[in-house]
This record gives structure tokens, C-alpha cells and sequence, in this order.
């Protein structure tokens, strides 16, 4: 890590120079980084006055930093005590390098308090700006998952990166991270916000990939980030991936975990490559699918008794994708019944407690709710039940039961009123419905309907489309509608806009969640097909890979979402071509020559050794 943040700028360094380290425990980076600058037999041998800042969680390793840093000459007032995620101690603060090895795949939920207050983000480290589907610049959260806060280190100390208008080096950054923080989250989640930030604003550099079992407390595989707000000229908008994780060499003992190390030919060979880098050619469709980027290729062999290193370079689009809904419709078929109306008597979303009590006990529950109080509570303790406060308070509400009834007799006499034949189409159905309100002026809340027309109807495969809306588009408002799908007249229906009969009217019908899917299109435009704006590449990947399969789905283009992840297994996986039928077929013939008269000697010798 002091190798790929120092010797890049070497010859360039400030003659004061700030590190800081979030998650710093003992503070090993922290004073590793500054024998580095200074150190004459091998580092940068560099004059530079140092100040080394930090903070740490655990208070005995706090107060092993503290000391170290007294006894190094150190100002031990710099490293604070406590959660970085809670408190930030350093607000305002900006510094030349930052490096850190936070907790990953660890909780901050005792934490999340003072990050969040509901959906609210209280803390400005961990929000950023972002332009969504259309180009709306929008503020979201920059907030991982609550059982796994790494990322939100990174986050810190991206918040805490000099300006360039400050300092023309701008910041360094390195940090180690597992694998969950390249890919962990879907687009527009905290994750995914955190890795588009980083990336659309070129801070990448480079991401190393380190063997399996490199340090004492954990086996798992680990990555290195390397961030910097001044990247060099042939960086920008590049990102370089190292593929370390053969290049080692065994431990004679292990060490916990730990089983293997980097020598100092391994750091100096991993170095080496990261500072050739060079302008990748330019790759081909990144496709999520089928299609992988052809990027520059350095596979050079390790050393000692390690494989092989090797090194990618990507455009930063090469790792963004849309991801798309993709939507078909709705298709209901409807009847009334004795059984459907009668499940009417409870809530939906109460529907199991409710039905007990009415089977226990009738009709007396409109009399003696709170008599029954008791043993409906113990009814959801023992089929462990479990509802909020808003939850039980309706259960246990005379008012919703007595609702529920009437709704429930409004049901029965719409039942009388509607012809009881099953229908296959929900829109005749729905006009049937409303007419027999009217004759019977009964007037319903919407909700109240929905309950109804919800009880009585199911998913048929068979049954019409549910028609959600008849959009009137000619002249002007055709126009505008085209020009925001950025589509033709003949693909609106690709966009859910189908052609009536009637001319110039549109249908848009109801879409079924079940039905609902997501594609991940690739950001990077497919240059091949000629697509350039956004929503023609996910129509062009929507006409080529959904459309021949499923005639009747459309393209929820409202809804993309913007996602970006990183997979070095997609990257570097090299496919190992299986055996063929013969090659196997001739390896079983040579056992079974080899074994021939074994099994016969084992019977045998079973058999002497009973006599």
C-alpha cells in the first residue's frame, strides 16, 4: 500500500505531509507509511515533516497507538478515541494520504443512529449527488447495508480529500476491502452509490486482488483501492485491475489464518506493473450478458513458487449498467362467490388472526372484543405472529371489524347485482361493477373497492389484459411523448404504449408484479449496433434479447436505475476446457486393467483369514 500511494509521486511530495487512518488500531499504517518516506536504506529517503492522524474504536489498541506514537516522536493528541462512523473528529480536515484497513462484513447497526434517521441522512459524509435515469441531479444516500459498514470507512475518507484549488497532488488514497464491496448491492442501493461516486468522479485508480490467506485473522479474499483526485494523464478515466492473488510464497508455520506472505520481490513485481499502466485499446461492448471487454493484457509469470500476476485496464463506464424493468401486463379473471365475499370480513394484511377469532367465537366478537383481548394475544404468541403497534391496535378495533362487516354485506349485494359467471375479461368486469354501485348508490373509497374487486378476482393466463389507461396522443402531445421515449411512433409499444383501434388513442395497461423483471444492460454503448443515447441502447438490447421471447412486455423506461459493481472473476476467469470422451474413456479401460484381479485376492484373503 505504500509503494502504489508514495513512489507514483516521489519526486514531487509536499514538504509537509498529512496521513490519516480511520480505522487506525496500534497504528502499523500509520507509522509504516512514515518509515517508508523517511527510511534511508530503501524508502523515498524523503526530508518531509510528517504528521500522522487517526482513530480507533478499541481502547486497547488505542491506547498501543498512543504510546507508539509518544515513543516515535509523534504528537499522540492526533489519534483519537472512538467511532469514526459516529463521531467525525476530523470534520474540515483534509489530508495527503490516507490508508486503512477498516472492519468488513462487520455491523454498525448500534451505530446507524447517528447516520440516519429514518430514510434521512444526518451525517454529510455519507450522501452524495448524483444525476439520475434522466440527468436530474438528485442527492441519495451513500449508505451500505446495515450488517456491513466497510464501505462507509472509504466513504470518510473520501469526504476528506484535498481540493485540487488546495493542492495540485490533490489526495491518495488506499484501503483494504473483501470482495463484497466490488459487487454487494443493486443499482441505486448505498453500495452501488458509493462505488458510481468513486468511479464517475475518476478517483479509481486501481484495484488489487491479494491471495487467499494473506493475513492473521482471516482466509478470505481481499482487494485493495487505490483512490486519487489527481490522477495522472494516462489514468484518466481508466481503471486498472491486478489480478495478485498467485503471487506469494508459503509460510514455513502458520501464523492463525495466515499462511502465506509477499516478498519483497512480490511488492516491488505488483508495484512495477501498476506503474506501467497503459492506455487500454478500445474495448468492446461490455456486454453483462454475453460480451466482456477486451482490455490491455500484461501476463507476465511471478516469481519464486507463486502463478502468475496479471493486469486489466477499463474505461470507468465499462463497470455501470441500467438496470431496466421490464414489464408485462396484467390479466384477471373475476367472479363473485359465497367463499370470495366472505373474505371480505377481515383485513388483508390481518386476515389469519382475524379468521380465528371469528371461527372461535362468531358474531360475539361485535359485542365482546375486549373480553377475547386475552386469548387472541395468546393465539399470536403461539403461532409467533408477530405485528407492530399500528397492527394490533387495528385488530383490536371494534371499528375495523364493523367496517370490514359492511364491506363485507356491500360485497354480498354486488354479488346479487353482478351476473355471477365467471369472467375472463377484468375491464367488463370493473364497468359491471361500477354500474351495479350506482343502481344500488352505494358509494365506495377507492381502497374499499380495490378490497372487493381484489377478493374477487385471480391471476388467468387465459383472461384479457387489464387496461390501466386510454392515452388520447396526437399532434404536440404525441410529439413531446416520442421525444421523452426518444423513440418511433412504431416502438411506442416497446415503451407500454399500445396502438387502439381507434386512431390516436393509446392503451396502457396494468402491469402484473409477478410477471415483473429486471435486465442489467451495459452502460458502455453498443457502438456496433449505433446506439448513443441511453435510452437507444436499452431499447436496441430490449428488441435483441427480451422482445423475440416475450411479445407482450414493454420497457418501464421511468424506472432505470443507474447500478455499478466490479467482478474480477468476469475479468480474469480463464475457462478450462474439459476432457474429452475418449481422453476419459481411456483412462477408465487403463484402471479397470490395472485393478483386474484385485477385487478376486481381497475375497479371497477375507476368506483365509476367516479359516
Amino acid at each position: 500500500m505504500t509503494h502504489v500511494l508514495f513512489i507514483p509521486i516521489q519526486d514531487r511530495l509536499p514538504p509537509v505531509i498529512t496521513i490519516y487512518d480511520g480505522a487506525c488500531g496500534s497504528g502499523g499504517m500509520l507509522t509504516e507509511s512514515q518509515n517508508f518516506i523517511i527510511d534511508p536504506d530503501g524508502g523515498i529517503r524523503s526530508n518531509a515533516r510528517i504528521m500522522l492522524y487517526g482513530k480507533e474504536v478499541n481502547g486497547e489498541t488505542y491506547a498501543i497507538c498512543k504510546s507508539d506514537m509518544m515513543i516515535k516522536g509523534n504528537d499522540p493528541a492526533n489519534i483519537k478515541f472512538g467511532s469514526t462512523l459516529s463521531m467525525d473528529e476530523f470534520a474540515g480536515m483534509r489530508f495527503d494520504f490516507m490508508l486503512s484497513n477498516p472492519p468488513y462484513g462487520k455491523s454498525y447497526k448500534s451505530e446507524q443512529k447517528f447516520i440516519l434517521d429514518g430514510k434521512d441522512v444526518l451525517d454529510p459524509r455519507f450522501q452524495v449527488e448524483l444525476k439520475n435515469f434522466k440527468g436530474e441531479a438528485e442527492t441519495v444516500p451513500a449508505t451500505p447495508r446495515s450488517s456491513d459498514g466497510q464501505l462507509l470507512f472509504l466513504m470518510d475518507m473520501v469526504s476528506k480529500m484535498k481540493p485540487l484549488k488546495d493542492s495540485l497532488l490533490g489526495t491518495r488514497i488506499a484501503s483494504v476491502h473483501n470482495g463484497s464491496s466490488l459487487f454487494t448491492g443493486d443499482a441505486g442501493s448505498g453500495e452501488s452509490n458509493i462505488r458510481r461516486t468513486i468511479i464517475e468522479n475518476d478517483w479509481l485508480e486501481a484495484i488489487v486482488q491479494l491471495p487467499n490467506n494473506l493475513f492473521y485473522n482471516t482466509g478470505i479474499t481481499t482487494y485493495i483501492w487505490v483512490l486519487s483526485n489527481s490522477k495522472a494523464p494516462n489514468r484518466r478515466g481508466k481503471v486498472q485491475l491486478i489480478d495478485a492473488s498467485e503471487l506469494y510464497q508459503k509460510l514455513r508455520k502458520n501464523l492463525g489464518a495466515k499462511n502465506c506472505e509477499f516478498s519483497p520481490e512480490h511488492i516491488e513485481k505488483i508495484t512495477q506493473l501498476y506503474l506501467e499502466m497503459q492506455p487500454s485499446p478500445q474495448p468492446s461492448p461490455a456486454g453483462r450478458g454475453s460480451q466482456t471487454p477486451v482490455p490491455l493484457l500484461h501476463g507476465e509469470k511471478g516469481l519464486g513458487d507463486e502463478g502468475k500476476i496479471k493486469s486489466k485496464v477499463f474505461d470507468n463506464s465499462d463497470f455501470g449498467y441500467y438496470k431496466v424493468t421490464v414489464e408485462r401486463p396484467l390479466r384477471l379473471a373475476a367472479q363473485f362467490t359465497p367463499e370470495r365475499v366472505a373474505t371480505l370480513r377481515f383485513v388483508p394484511a390481518l386476515r389469519s388472526p382475524m379468521e380465528w377469532a371469528y371461527e372461535q367465537w362468531g358474531d360475539a366478537v361485535y359485542h365482546g372484543l375486549t373480553t377475547h383481548k386475552a386469548a387472541i394475544e395468546a393465539h399470536l404468541e403461539q403461532e409467533e405472529i408477530e405485528l407492530n403497534k399500528k397492527q394490533r391496535d387495528t385488530l383490536f378495533s371494534l371499528k375495523t371489524w364493523e367496517t370490514q362487516r359492511n364491506l363485507m354485506v356491500v360485497g354480498e349485494r354486488l354479488m346479487e347485482a353482478v351476473e355471477d359467471e365467471r369472467s375472463l375479461d377484468f375491464n367488463e368486469f370493473s364497468v359491471a361493477v361500477d354500474t351495479a354501485l350506482k343502481l344500488l348508490q352505494i358509494k365506495l373509497a377507492a381502497s374499499e373497492k380495490n378490497q372487493i374487486l381484489n377478493a374477487v378476482t385471480w391471476r388467468d393466463e387465459q383472461a384479457a389484459k387489464v387496461i390501466k389507461k386510454v392515452h388520447k396522443l396526437k399532434g404536440d402531445d404525441l410529439t413531446d411523448r416520442l421525444v421523452e421515449l426518444d423513440t418511433t411512433q412504431e416502438h411506442l409499444q416497446d415503451f407500454g404504449y399500445w396502438a387502439d383501434e381507434k386512431p390516436g388513442q393509446w392503451i396502457e395497461y396494468e402491469p402484473d408484479s409477478d410477471l415483473r423483471d429486471t435486465e442489467n444492460v451495459p452502460l458502455t454503448p453498443a457502438l456496433s449496433h449505433g446506439e448513443r443515447e441511453p435510452s437507444q441502447v436499452i431499447h436496441a438490447y430490449f428488441v435483441r434479447e427480451v422482445r423475440p421471447h416475450v411479445e407482450d412486455a414493454w420497457i418501464a423506461l421511468d424506472k432505470t436505475q443507474i447500478g455499478y459493481e466490479i467482478s474480477f472473476n468476469k475479468y480474469f476467469y480463464q475457462h478450462k476446457p474439459l476432457r474429452s470422451l475418449e481422453a476419459v474413456t481411456a483412462e477408465i479401460l487403463q484402471l479397470e486393467q490395472e485393478t483386474e484381479g484385485l477385487l478376486k485376492r481381497l475375497v479371497s484373503f477375507g476368506d483365509s483369514v476367516k479359516i
